[in-house]
Parts: C-alpha cells; sequence; structure tokens
C-alpha cells in the first residue's frame, strides 16, 4: 500500500525545490502550482466520470457514441476538452514552436506557457463560474520549470491509487500554500476532520447553504459530496453561497467547486466583509450556515456592525474606540441571524467563547432560552495545520424536536482523536461517524445507530473475505462481541509479530528485505482490523444495542436550569465531568516506597560518579 502522507511530502518538496531554483516567489509560484494540481485533479475526476458515462453507451453505426460537455453536466463534473485534459499537456514535444499548435483564437502558441494558459482558458469556457478565475500566468514560468512541474504531479503513484488520493494531494497542497499566506489574524485553514463533522451533524438535504468565511471552499465540497452519497443531485437539491474577504482565497474556492462539480455564488473583496456586509441578502433565509470564522478578530467598527444588523441579541462589548475587542460574538450573532425558520449551523469558535463574560454571556444567555442551541462539541490541540490551539464546534437547530427542545447535548473529544504525526491530530473516519452516533441517540434517531453497528460487523465480514490467513478468518466470524474480538485480535497480532522476526531472520541475506517488507505491510493491515474493532468497541461499549446515557467524561445532555446553574457555560467540560480512573491494581503506598528506594539509590550513584569525576580531574591538574 503506497504511503500517502510520503508522497504528499514528496510532491511538495520537489515542487518547493524548483520554486527556491526559479526567480519568483512564493506569492507569484503558489497559484499557478494549485492550478496544475487542480489540472491534474480535474484530470483524475474526468476520466473517472468518462468511464461511468462509457458503461452501456449507445453506438450507431457499429461506433459508440463520443462522449460530450452535456454528457458531463448531467453528472455535475467538469469537462475538459482535448487540449486541457492533463495526458495532452504532459506528452507535449519538447520544440512547442516546431508543433505548430493553435490556441482556442487561432493565434500560433510558441511556449508551454502560453499551452497551458490556453488550456485554463478553454476550461473557463466550460465553466460560466471559474471566468476569470484559474491562473494563466504560465508564460513568467520557462518551458523547462513548467514541465519539471507537470512531470511531478504526473507522479505515476497517483494512477496507482485513483482519484480520492489525488484530491487528498490537491487538499494538501491548498494547506502548504495556506501555511504561507496565513496571517495572525486568527485567519486559517479547516482541516477536513472538523468539516466532516459539522456536515456529518448538520446533514445537509436541499435548499440554501452559506459559508460567510468560505475560505478554499471546503464546508461546500464536503455538504456536496455528503448530498451526492444520499443520491441526490448537490447542484438540483443545494443552493450555495460564500463571502470571502480575500479575493485570493474566493479564488481557491472557485476552483475547488468546479474541480468537484459544483456550482455556487461567491462574492470577495471589500463587500465580501462579513462584519459589515450581507453580501447575498440572506438574513433570514438559509437553511444552512457553516464556516471556520477568524477568531478573536479586534478592531471591528461596531457602528458599522450595528448599522448592518443581522444582531438579534444586542451588540458585544464595545471599548471606547467604538470597537469591538474580540468579534467571536459578532460571528455568533450572525450564524443565528441567517437561518430561517428551519435552519442549522454549524460552526468552528475558539474555546474560550464557550464561557467569555461581560455582554458575551448576556448573548449567550438569550441565545440558548431560544432553544436553538443543539449540539457543544469541545476539540483537542493539534487539530489544525498552522495553529496548535483548542477549539469548540457549535450546533445550531432552529427545529429541534420537542423532546429535546429544552436541552443541549455536550461532547467532549479533547481525548478522543488519531495522531497523525508530531504536530497534528484528526477524527478517522470511524471515530467521525462514532461521535455522529452519539448525536444520533440524543435525537432519537436510534436506527441510524444500529445501522453504524451493522456497518462495523459488515466491514468485519468484508475483511474476513479478503485475508488468506484460516486463523484469522476463524476470528473475525467468530466473535460477535467487539470487546472479545478485539482481544483476540492483539493476541493474534502479538503471534504474527514474533513469527515476522522468526521469518526475517531465517531468510536469505538477499531476501531480508523482500520479506520484511511482506510482514510490514501485513501486519499494517491487522493493525487497520484492530483500529477497527476498538472503535467498535468504544462505541457499543458505552451504548449497546442503542440507549443514550451519559458518559463521565465524554458525553452530557444538560437542560435549561442546569445550564443557568452553571453561569449559561456552554463549555462540554463543566458538564461532562471526568472519567473514572481504572483500578491498575497496584498499592499505591507500596509504589511509592519503591519509588523512594529506587531515588535514594539514583542518588548514592550520582554521588559516586561526581566523586570519581572529581578526583579525575586533580590526577589531570585542573
Amino acid at each position: 500500500m503506497i504511503n500517502i502522507r510520503k508522497l504528499e511530502n514528496e510532491l511538495w518538496e520537489s515542487a518547493d525545490l524548483l520554486r527556491s531554483g526559479s526567480k519568483l516567489t512564493s506569492n507569484q509560484y503558489c497559484m499557478p502550482v494549485l492550478g496544475l494540481i487542480f489540472l491534474r485533479y480535474a484530470y483524475s475526476r474526468f476520466k473517472m466520470v468518462e468511464a461511468e458515462i462509457m458503461k452501456n453507451r449507445p453506438s450507431r453505426g457499429g461506433r459508440v457514441m463520443p462522449v460530450e460537455a452535456s454528457d458531463f453536466a448531467a453528472k455535475s463534473a467538469l469537462y475538459l476538452p482535448k487540449e486541457a485534459q492533463y495526458d495532452y499537456l504532459v506528452n507535449l514535444p519538447e520544440n512547442i514552436a516546431a508543433a505548430d499548435l493553435k490556441s482556442r483564437d487561432g493565434h500560433p502558441m510558441n511556449s508551454l506557457g502560453e499551452v497551458v494558459n490556453n488550456a485554463m482558458q478553454l476550461i473557463e469556457d466550460q465553466s460560466e463560474q471559474l471566468a476569470g478565475v484559474l491562473p494563466k500566468s504560465y508564460t513568467d514560468f520557462s518551458d523547462e520549470l513548467l514541465a519539471e512541474l507537470l512531470r511531478i504531479f504526473n507522479n505515476s503513484a497517483l494512477d496507482d491509487v485513483g482519484g480520492d488520493v489525488i484530491g487528498r494531494i490537491y487538499e494538501y497542497f491548498l494547506n502548504k500554500f495556506a501555511k504561507n499566506i496565513a496571517s495572525d489574524d486568527g485567519v486559517f485553514f479547516t482541516p477536513k476532520s472538523l468539516v466532516k463533522m459539522i456536515v456529518n451533524i448538520l446533514e445537509p438535504k436541499s435548499g440554501i447553504l452559506l459559508d460567510p468565511a468560505c475560505g478554499s471552499g471546503g464546508m461546500f465540497v464536503q455538504s456536496g459530496d455528503f448530498v451526492n452519497s444520499k443520491g441526490m443531485n448537490a447542484n438540483s437539491a443545494m443552493t450555495f453561497y460564500g463571502q470571502e474577504k480575500v479575493e485570493y482565497n474566493a479564488q481557491l474556492c472557485l476552483m475547488n467547486m468546479a474541480v468537484h462539480g459544483l456550482s455556487g455564488v461567491i462574492k470577495s473583496g471589500d463587500e465580501a466583509n462579513t462584519f459589515y456586509h450581507d453580501a447575498h441578502n440572506l438574513n433570514g433565509c438559509c437553511d444552512y450556515v457553516m464556516a471556520n470564522p477568524p477568531f478573536n478578530v479586534d478592531k471591528v467598527k461596531s457602528e458599522s456592525c450595528e448599522s448592518a444588523g443581522r444582531l438579534p441579541f444586542g451588540l458585544p462589548s464595545v471599548n471606547k474606540k467604538k470597537e469591538f475587542g474580540n468579534a467571536n460574538y459578532l460571528w455568533i450573532s450572525y450564524f443565528y441571524s441567517y437561518l430561517n425558520e428551519r435552519g442549522r449551523a454549524g460552526f468552528v469558535m475558539a474555546s474560550s467563547a464557550t464561557d467569555s463574560q461581560s455582554k458575551d454571556k448576556n448573548i449567550r444567555e438569550n441565545l440558548i432560552q431560544t432553544g436553538c442551541v443543539d449540539v457543544m462539541i469541545s476539540v483537542g490541540n493539534n487539530f489544525f495545520y498552522t495553529k496548535s490551539l483548542p477549539c469548540s464546534l457549535w450546533f445550531f437547530d432552529k427545529a429541534k424536536n420537542e423532546a429535546i427542545r429544552d436541552k443541549v447535548l455536550f461532547i467532549d473529544a479533547r481525548n478522543y482523536y488519531t495522531v497523525v504525526d508530531r504536530t497534528l491530530n484528526e477524527w478517522s473516519e470511524w471515530q467521525l461517524k462514532n461521535i455522529n452516533a452519539i448525536v444520533w441517540l440524543y435525537r432519537g434517531e436510534v436506527e441510524k445507530y444500529q445501522a453504524l453497528i451493522e456497518e462495523y460487523r459488515d466491514a468485519f465480514r468484508a475483511y474476513s473475505l479478503e485475508c488468506a490467513d484460516k486463523e484469522l478468518d476463524e476470528i473475525l466470524i467468530k466473535y460477535a462481541d467487539f470487546a472479545a474480538l478485539t482481544d483476540s485480535l492483539n493476541a493474534h497480532i502479538d503471534a504474527k509479530r514474533k513469527r515476522a522476526k522468526e521469518c526475517v531472520e531465517q531468510a536469505e541475506k538477499r531476501d531480508k528485505k523482500k520479506e520484511q517488507n511482506k510482514w510490514d505491510d501485513y501486519l499494517a493491515w491487522l493493525e487497520e482490523i484492530l483500529t477497527v474493532a476498538k472503535e467498535a468497541n468504544w462505541l457499543y461499549d458505552k451504548f449497546g444495542v442503542g440507549e443514550y446515557q451519559d458518559v463521565a467524561g465524554l458525553c452530557k445532555i444538560a437542560d435549561l436550569e442546569e445550564i443557568k446553574s452553571k453561569g449559561w457555560s456552554l463549555t462540554p467540560g463543566a458538564y461532562v465531568g471526568v472519567p473514572p480512573t481504572e483500578d491498575d491494581g497496584v498499592d499505591f503506598t507500596e509504589r511509592m516506597k519503591e519509588i523512594h528506594r529506587e531515588l535514594l539509590q539514583l542518588q548514592a550513584e550520582s554521588n559516586d560518579l561526581m566523586k570519581t569525576i572529581s578526583e579525575n580531574l586533580k590526577e589531570m591538574g585542573l
């Protein structure tokens, strides 16, 4: 199995090495490079959709009907003319001037930069929302540099693993460039697992979706995937609106949406500064609002905000300069105000906002008393690519069912995550589903929880069909109980590790690396199965066949009276408490005595060592 993390890094390092060897600055370089990644991703999706279209394709006169732009439009996919397809560009001859190539306007093209610019223009011709958006500055690159970039992003490993991973590479490059352009005013890229959590809990189906701080469009893309996965067409079911103050980010958003076959209306620049403008006139009109707004922004002009409206609970605290020292509750008020009478909102917010005081507290109290606050989730450190701060996910629902109308579900997920590397955590797909399952039970949607339990069982049945190991097959089929399955898998993996060591030691010297790689791949696959078993057990151990219960340290349903008694705090940790400490069977008093004896022994050894060093220095005359 290809190491995607390694591939991401290699592609980035190669591209960045070329940048450092060119005369271009990072700002001049990033958009063209993202444009090439866009082309590669768009081509991957084009080939995937083309293969779908060609299934059962009618023929005429013995010839299969060729695909057309309208076929792609019917599948909400981006059509690519031949001259804009990646394999065409990467296989062009070295001498462009001698190839007699003509642009879409009939002009001769004499450099690779002109050909790539023409490809971008051809794509813009296919998509009204991309008009004037795609980079067309490729003549700034030498043909040699541009050809090398095209080659780098045509890595054969991408062809082996398919479009989903190419999409991940595209997102990875967005993330890397976001690091370069992110400033210290609270603007940073939203990681995919936070976006997925918001979309999964809001469950968009149809209507108007607004992201008033849309960045590169992750909320739209994930919502589109969610709607399409339910058998609907996202472009028909949803209307996407975005506001993004930074025009560069708005361009990325439009590119990101287009490559996923989505259309929307995105406004940028000063008119899209959400603090002062409702650019689409959507106040009170939205079915869904999703956002990761900049946190803790200051120097926002209070009079301009007040005249712009969307503040149903009044103004946050204003300083002597008639500015807000912290705009978090402006955003929170806006998100509520944008919703229609059945609307849902989900957004990322600084952790401090859950129990901030002064006028923030008054706004929060009024907000809670509307009954719309639905779910609050605490998120731990290291979920963001450029910041290590913790955050909270807030969810509003103006049409909660009566059983939970005066209740809020609190989830403390700060200790529930998967470590990606030293500086980055995320929720795995199963962890996203597990947290979502708690929300389902709170809402009384037991059938969705039970479907997830069956999905776990289906996963183990699928693993069983994959394996050629009879012992493993028996374990996967035998144990219906997730706890017993986890224990058996642990024991099986321990035994296989010992066997792997023996096999590698016994292998001929020339075969040792091959044998080691074979066992490493197999053991990694077993660990994958074990991880799924652990997640299944984590969920089933707490909620069984599907009955919600408060779990200390994890989740708690609190009513308005309890929230009032906590000073209108929305901090999950204030409600869920701490998990019970497991008894490890160690006698505390006896263990402390042992530690004390060990400490005295180490101190004595240290004194002896210092004495020896001192005597040696004296002998040396020092």
